[in-house]
């Protein structure tokens, strides 16, 4: 929910031995990668169809970007979307997705979540994702998600991974974040983000009292009305919210293809100064916190 009230989970205890933790882990996952299935299948043929369909959307995107956002609200579910080109070749973004020791350092950039880990549960890969209702939140009172880690697939011209959790605070359930990517003729990519969840009376009345508070004058993307003098307006409520984070993920997922071209040691500090310069160039929508706050932060944050 990340912008909605929610009570908290227990401690997630220390940190122990973290590097030979992540060595056995990105050694598990190695075997397991490579069991993966390596189809593009409907999927593939599925996303070429749709950006043929925003071909005209993309280039008239009022974000100023070739970028649409989509979103749906249900009873009990929402859904946002980000459709987006990437100035960049697949042969730098399908490697990436796929690898799930890079999902981390993408999902930290978010200002609201506090801590991650990468595991195993069996035979399947995990994150355990801790999110917190506010930035200024700490880790003791964060959430605990347990995500499912998988590559749908992967082939030379198409990726497509997915996150899934069945549970998440108050009552929230089968979250998901699905990433597809795929090289467009001119030498870019075509990426599709997905951020959906569902949810009951408990999670419904947290984020109705979050939106009739704090959250009262925060708006989405999607310009659902045009006033006679010109002026727009933009979603807001339960749809804004949703796209607001998808949007979140979408632009720390750019900000972390973006650092891998600086040397490794460079990489964790430029992602965090590109991903809060990249939402302040949308501040109407996603400002929470000044840079200088977001930035020691996620230094410290980031040191555990």
């Amino acid at each position: 929910m990340h912008e909605a009230s929610a009570t908290p989970a227990a401690d997630p205890g220390p940190a122990t031995t973290r590097h030979a933790r992540w060595l056995v882990v990105a050694a598990l996952l190695a075997c397991w990668l490579g069991t993966a299935a390596a189809q593009g299948g409907d999927g593939a043929g599925a996303l070429r169809e749709r950006y043929a369909s925003l071909r005209e959307a993309l280039r008239t995107s009022p974000l100023q970007r070739a970028m649409v956002i989509e979103s749906q609200q249900a009873s009990d579910s929402l859904q946002g979307r980000v459709y987006a080109v990437l100035d960049r070749p697949f042969s730098q973004v399908g490697p990436v997705l796929p690898v799930i020791s890079h999902w981390c350092d993408i999902l930290m950039l978010h200002l609201n979540n506090k801590q991650c880990r990468p595991g195993m549960a069996g035979t399947e890969a995990t994150l355990a994702l801790w999110v917190s209702r506010r930035y200024d939140i700490p880790l003791e009172k964060a959430q605990r998600i347990d995500f499912t880690y998988q590559v749908q697939a992967r082939s030379a011209d198409y990726v497509d991974v997915t996150l899934s959790a069945a549970k998440g605070p108050l009552g929230t359930h089968d979250y998901r974040i699905e990433i597809e990517a795929m090289p467009l003729p001119d030498g870019r990519s075509f990426v599709h983000m997905s951020y959906a969840y569902q949810f009951g009376m408990a999670a419904r009345m947290a984020m109705q009292a979050y939106l009739a508070t704090a959250g009262r004058d925060k708006i989405g993307f999607t310009v659902v009305e045009r006033k006679a003098d010109g002026k727009v307006v933009h979603v807001g409520g339960l749809r804004g919210l949703v796209e607001r984070n998808t949007m979140r993920y979408y632009l720390a997922l750019e900000a972390y293809l973006a650092s891998l071209a600086q040397p490794p040691a460079q990489q964790q500090e430029f992602r965090l100064k590109q991903w809060i310069t990249a939402v302040e160039r949308f501040a109407p929508q996603l400002h929470e916190a000044d840079e200088d706050v977001y930035l020691e932060m996620k230094r410290r944050e980031l040191r555990r």
